[in-house]
């Protein structure tokens, strides 16, 4: 999509759009409007910075790995997200509607997102210390180191059903079974 200054959204663009999503025009045209600007230099994609500049990720303890979400789920190119992609993105925090299918937003996809918060180095598995690194990046200092090692030991062992020590994302998906996951993992910023 060339340089944003001098690009418009086209009409099959946005029935494309809002078919991949289910977001509807309006939602496009916005969400296309916090894309223009969020690309400070114009080039017609959002690079890591241009995401982190967003106050709400600047201040999250998880900023870094949800920027890094965004990457990973875009697929390609790990280094730009073009607007088809940052709005796939953001798919996958609508709030679930039952009476539509969409690939991009069910319980599965929204608990492989989370998943992919943990798993640090990809591998498919939440091992103790990823647990930690992610636990320390929302604790911090309000905890011991000992409290902190005695959280995770907690969890891997909770979660852990088949004691190889490490969480898989079919163990993470029933640790979350009463989890309202479909509702934490919504934003209802474009009604």
């Amino acid at each position: 999509m060339g340089n944003s200054s001098s690009l418009m959204l086209r009409d099959e663009e946005i029935e494309q759009i809002s078919g991949e999503t289910e977001f509807n025009r309006n939602q496009i045209v916005r969400l296309y409007s916090r894309f223009l600007s969020l690309d400070k230099k114009g080039q017609g994609f959002l690079e890591r910075e241009d995401l982190m500049n967003v106050p709400e990720l600047a201040v999250n303890p998880l900023g870094d790995r949800i920027v890094d979400a965004f990457f990973t789920l875009a697929g390609k190119d790990d280094k730009h997200l073009n607007f088809r992609q940052f709005v796939q993105v953001l798919a996958y925090f609508q709030p679930i509607d039952k009476t539509k299918r969409n690939e991009n937003n069910d319980r599965s996809k929204k608990l492989k997102f989370a998943f992919m918060m943990y798993d640090l180095n990809r591998n498919g598995y939440i091992t103790r210390e990823e647990f930690k690194v992610i636990l320390n990046s929302m604790v911090g200092a309000n905890i011991t180191a000992d409290q902190l090692d005695k959280i995770a030991d907690r969890t891997i062992e909770e979660a852990d059903a088949d004691q190889d020590g490490k969480i898989s994302f079919e163990e993470f998906c029933k640790a979350m079974e009463k989890t309202d996951i479909e509702d934490k993992m919504s934003i209802r910023f474009l009604n």
